[in-house]
This record gives C-alpha cells, sequence and structure tokens, in this order.
C-alpha cells in the first residue's frame, strides 16, 4: 500500500490514510503505543507517543471524534514523539512556531508535522535546540519511509512487525545528532578502522574525503561554490557534511540556519563550530550538527558558525592542538559522510589552517582577475606552511585538486580573448593546476543565495541553484545548476 497525497481532502482524512493508516503501522506503532486527541499539560495533542507509558488505556474509534482523556503530568513517562496534523490546504510553515513551542514545553523529543502535501521531522536535542531534521513532500513518504523510520521507528520493528516491544527507547544511547537520523540506505558502509595516534603522529584511515574551499582573497565565491558543491554531491547520493569556519556565517546563513531576528534568540550562538576547537572531551560533532533549512533536496548536514566565532581565536592560538581538533573529532564520524566540505575564511589565521589540516584535498575558487591571481603565490605558501604541519603530525601533504575558475562572465568577447589569458597564468607563471570546471557569474545563481523569503516571520535565504532551478527553470537557471553538476562530476572523479 502507498500513500497518495491527493487522496486526503481535509484534516480527517490525513489522519485516517496518512496517520493511522499508513504511517503508524509501518514505523512499528500500534493502538496500544500511540493516543490521539489527549489534553496533556492543557495542551489538546492530535497524536502523541509517551517514551513509556505507565497507564494504558484503549479507544474504540481513532477519530477527531474520540473522547477527550485527560492524564495527571506526574502518573505518565515523558512524550516521545508529538504528531500535529493540518488541513491540507493550510502552509506548514504557518504552524512551526507552535509545534517548536509544545516540543520545548512538554518536553517531547520529535515533532511530526504534516497536511499530508508536505511532512516535517523536528527534533530537540539535549541543549534545548529544536532542529527540522527531515523534510518532504506527501508523494515521496512512500519512498522515503525507511529514513523516516530510522528517525522515528519503534524499537525492533519492521514493516510488518506486529508484535509486542518494548516502548522504552535508549534515548542514552542514541545519537541526538541528526547525522545519525538517515536510511541505511543512505549511509556508507565503511570497514576503515578507527584513527590511529601514536606519539605526535595523527594519521588518517578513512574511507571519508574532506575538502576545503580556499583563498586568501575574499569575494572569489568561496561561499557559493562550497554550498552548492555539497548539494550537487548530495542530489548525487553523496552524504555530505558542511563546515562553515567563517566567522561571516555566510554558508550558515545561506544554508537557512540563521532565523533570528533579534539577539535573545540567537539559538546559535551556544552550539556552533567553536565548540569543536575548544575541548578534546566534549562537544563532538553529532552535538554539533544540524540540518539545512529548505535549502536543497536532500537537505545537508552543517556545522554553523557564528560572528562571535572572531573573539575566540587568541584563546585556541594558546592551545597548541586546537589545530588538530577539527581533523580528530572528523575521523569520530567517518563512518557517517561521504565527503566533508569546509568553507574557509579568506585569511592565513588559525581559522584557515584548522581547515587545511583537516582536508585531504584543497580547491581554490578564484575570478582569476589581477589581485586574486597574485594572491596564488600567497596560497601557495601558506599552503607550504600546513604541509610542515601535516608532515610533523604523520599526514600526507594537501592534494590541491586546482584553481577553480569562478564569477567568470558570459561576455563573449571576453571569453574570447581575455578568459584564455587568465586561466593560461595560473600552470605558467603559478605552477597550480587548473580545473576544467568553469563557475559563471549569472543572475539566478546570485538570486538563489541573495533572495530572502519570511519564514518563521523572520527573512531566511532561498534555496540552493538547484532548488531554485526547481522554481525558475529558465535557460539561465539551468545552466548555473549545469555548472555546479560538471564540477561534482569531476571533483567526484579526482578524489575517487
Amino acid at each position: 500500500m502507498n500513500f497518495k497525497p491527493e487522496s486526503c481532502r481535509n484534516e480527517s482524512e490525513v489522519i485516517s490514510k496518512l496517520i493511522v493508516g499508513y504511517l503508524l503501522p509501518r514505523l512499528g506503532y500500534f493502538p496500544d503505543s500511540w493516543h490521539q486527541e489527549i489534553k496533556f499539560a492543557n495542551k489538546r495533542l492530535d497524536f502523541f507517543r509517551l517514551a513509556a507509558p505507565v497507564i494504558t488505556f484503549a479507544l474504540d474509534t481513532f477519530t477527531l471524534a474520540a473522547p477527550v482523556i485527560t492524564f495527571a503530568l506526574n502518573k505518565v513517562k515523558p512524550i516521545d514523539i508529538i504528531i500535529e496534523i493540518k488541513h491540507p490546504k493550510e502552509k506548514l510553515v504557518n504552524h512551526n512556531r507552535k509545534l517548536i513551542h509544545d516540543l520545548l514545553k512538554l518536553n517531547a523529543r520529535y515533532g511530526l508535522l504534516t497536511n499530508g502535501k508536505e511532512l516535517k521531522i523536528f527534533e530537540k536535542n539535549t541543549n534545548e535546540d529544536i532542529r527540522l531534521i527531515f523534510e518532504c513532500p506527501g508523494w515521496e513518504v512512500t519512498t522515503r519511509i525507511n529514513e523516516i523510520r530510522t528517525v522515528l521507528g519503534r524499537a525492533g520493528s519492521t514493516p510488518n512487525n506486529k508484535t509486542a516491544v518494548s516502548l522504552t527507547k535508549d534515548i542514552e544511547k542514541e545519537p541526538t545528532s541528526p547525522a545519525s537520523n538517515t536510511s541505511a540506505a543512505h549511509s556508507k558502509t565503511s570497514d576503515a578502522s578507527p584513527q590511529k595516534v601514536t606519539g605526535n603522529e595523527i594519521k588518517k584511515v578513512s574511507n571519508m574525503k574532506v575538502i576545503a574551499i580556499y583563498h586568501n582573497k575574499g569575494g572569489v565565491g568561496k561561499t557559493t561554490v562550497s554550498v552548492n558543491l555539497a548539494a550537487s554531491l548530495a542530489i548525487k547520493g553523496k552524504k555530505v557534511l558542511l563546515i562553515d569556519m567563517d566567522a561571516q556565517a555566510n554558508t550558515t546563513f545561506a544554508t537557512g540556519l540563521i532565523m533570528f531576528q533579534f539577539e535573545e534568540d540567537d539559538n546559535i550562538k551556544n552550539n556552533y563550530v567553536y565548540h569543536l576547537l575548544e575541548s578534546g572531551d566534549s562537544n563532538f560533532i553529532p552535538e554539533i550538527v544540524r540540518r539545512s533549512y529548505n535549502f536543497n533536496t536532500p537537505e545537508l548536514y552543517v556545522v554553523p558558525s557564528h560572528i562571535n566565532l572572531i573573539e575566540h581565536q587568541d584563546k585556541l592560538n594558546k592551545i597548541a592542538v586546537s589545530r588538530s581538533r577539527l581533523l580528530l573529532k572528523l575521523e569520530q564520524v567517518n563512518d557517517k559522510y561521504d565527503i566533508v566540505i569546509i568553507d574557509t575564511p579568506p585569511s592565513r589565521d588559525l581559522y584557515a589552517e584548522i581547515p587545511l589540516i583537516a582536508a585531504d584535498y584543497l580547491i581554490i575558487p578564484s575570478d582569476l582577475k589581477p589581485f586574486a591571481n597574485q594572491g596564488l603565490n600567497n596560497v601557495k605558501k601558506f599552503v607550504n606552511r600546513i604541509n610542515e604541519y601535516r608532515e610533523a603530525i604523520g599526514r600526507d601533504p594537501l592534494i590541491v585538486l586546482g584553481v577553480l575558475p569562478s564569477k567568470i562572465s558570459t561576455n563573449s568577447q571576453f571569453l574570447k580573448h581575455t578568459f584564455p589569458r587568465q586561466k593560461s597564468v595560473v600552470p605558467e607563471r603559478y605552477k597550480l593546476p587548473l580545473m576544467e570546471s568553469i563557475i559563471y557569474e549569472r543572475t539566478p545563481l546570485s538570486n538563489c543565495l541573495n533572495r530572502t523569503k519570511e519564514e518563521y516571520n523572520e527573512e531566511v535565504p532561498d534555496k540552493s541553484i538547484f532548488k531554485f532551478c526547481e522554481l525558475e527553470s529558465t535557460p539561465s537557471a539551468k545552466q548555473a545548476a549545469q555548472d555546479f553538476e560538471l564540477l561534482a562530476l569531476e571533483v567526484l572523479n579526482k578524489i575517487q
């Protein structure tokens, strides 16, 4: 049986056809393990599941007309999952805030919000941070049921498993990160052994590939390349982690993670990339990572940055091992991701050193204009310095995939006369490889990151170039998407 969103004409049919008829049985939940239309802590919830109910009961029917049963808070264990159902004509974005409020108020771990046409899953972690960890249109629910089951499925359940099992989920043993909440079909099996550390040596033993996007000149398109390359690789089925190491936090903003208007609502400042670096004994990637918000399909896993990052540089500089902490923490998740993309600051300081120490490969975006080209000498010197450190800790030299022509004008006369000369300078004068791919300066590419829309009553970025292209399928948008598709293919060919 497949779920068809067009069969749901009202809220009652979303409940009967999607929730009760399709989703709950396939997640391993049957009438003895969930409850409907219950008043709980002065709130009426459409559906909820207790982590371990103390009082059991049964209802004859599970419709909107079901009797209201009231529980006292001290008689039940904490709620595990809240499910809120809306009419198919209602926009889910208008109900995000209420569900988030309910998760916090009732201390529930997961919240599912759906109108039949769309489905979202939110997670509350131990830091009281609410993240959107899964999102799909209604017509994808059937094909992505394994992903949903991995997040919300009852322990030990299979699609046809109707045997009674324990309702208690071992929350302490479950990762709080969305990195662990993905389908096994999308996970990479790795038989690589864990990282081995002997004395001062740090040797990488992993199939995960780490790519730094770096140039010490600003304005050459590092963030645009980082987020859209990551998006393209994810579309090709790769599990991609995107790390923002720049205090400007452009990648964090571009992927939709800055959803606050006022400082007191800032939900990033206590849980971002700095916290990975400040300690070797805590704040690991699964505790920091977030899912991008409405940026791409599939969404990306993102370690965000924050403007406060710059304030901590002096403290980290005094801790010698801080330079290797990102490398060490990436090794702990080497079976969770296929590719890691790190967006770096346009500098040669600690925050640029750390990504280049952790990376296997380097892409150098450049508009190939005189200042950017002249800066390539500085990049080479910086990479040489990094390679000395890498050698000291037992790592191979950083592999330069090449200088990537970026923000290149599409003017025919420029491409005919000026561009060939600019390209030839890179291998001839600076002795650096030049990538075959070219990222052209196209209006849709600029619009997809700079245009914003209202969400949570605030302005947030719109789309990756691929999602933007789905909405505005103009020739220019398709060409911009193709530029990154070709880049992803070139990168995969060079790193595999």
